[in-house]
């Protein structure tokens, strides 16, 4: 990527949001000046699909031609994908983040959508079990007023009844309950159809097309 290509770049919508789904849950913005940042994702072997859909998404940010494949010590497979440093991501590491510890931005109603939705819920979200029709989203290292705050934001937003629920590791996690589960699913699988390996994460609560 040359100088002049790098300061042409602009996020466009799709990519604005799919940042925030991503910080919500397993991205990370990363600098060494405090001006310029960079976008990290990574996720496991099994959910190969979703990062390279990711990465063709902001594929004009990325320093490679592919995701990176990484093998651990103990054998395990992952894929990950890095942007270059660019000042775009600053509006973002400054919602996000105090220091190095992620925060809900207060700007959260503004910037939840459905896609949002849909990024943080393939990051961190789950059905309750098999045999609820409920889902989770687990939020570890927010806090009790964050979780309150994306609460308040998803019911004014979406009409979406969401609780926190506290696990016995002393951590929180988001809970839809079944009177918000089909809504909730109607809104992720907008993005979700688009990358069929995540499908299952839905499961029985699969919108009716």
């Amino acid at each position: 990527m040359t100088k002049d290509q790098k300061e042409k770049l602009k996020l466009n919508d799709l990519q604005k949001r799919l940042l925030v789904g991503l910080l919500l849950g397993d991205g990370h913005l990363e600098t060494t000046n405090g001006r310029t940042y960079r976008l990290r994702v990574e996720h496991s072997e099994s959910q190969k699909e979703y990062l390279n859909w990711l990465f063709n998404q902001f594929k004009e940010w990325m320093t490679a031609v592919e995701p990176k494949r990484k093998v651990r010590a103990d054998g395990r497979v992952s894929y990950e994908m890095v942007t270059c440093y660019h000042g775009a991501f600053r509006f973002y590491a400054q919602q996000f983040y105090v220091g190095k510890k992620k925060r809900i931005p207060l700007l959260f109603n503004r910037m939840i959508s459905d896609e949002v939705l849909a990024i943080w819920f393939m990051d961190d979200g789950s059905r309750k079990s098999s045999k609820h029709k409920t889902f989770i989203i687990h939020t570890l290292g927010y806090n009790f007023s964050d979780l309150e705050r994306v609460c308040k934001g998803l019911n004014k937003v979406f009409g979406l009844e969401v609780t926190i629920h506290k696990q016995r590791n002393k951590t929180w996690r988001l809970y839809i309950p079944s009177k918000s589960a089909e809504l909730f699913s109607t809104l992720v699988f907008k993005l979700m159809k688009k990358i069929p390996s995540m499908l299952y994460k839905l499961e029985n609560n699969m919108p009716k097309l």
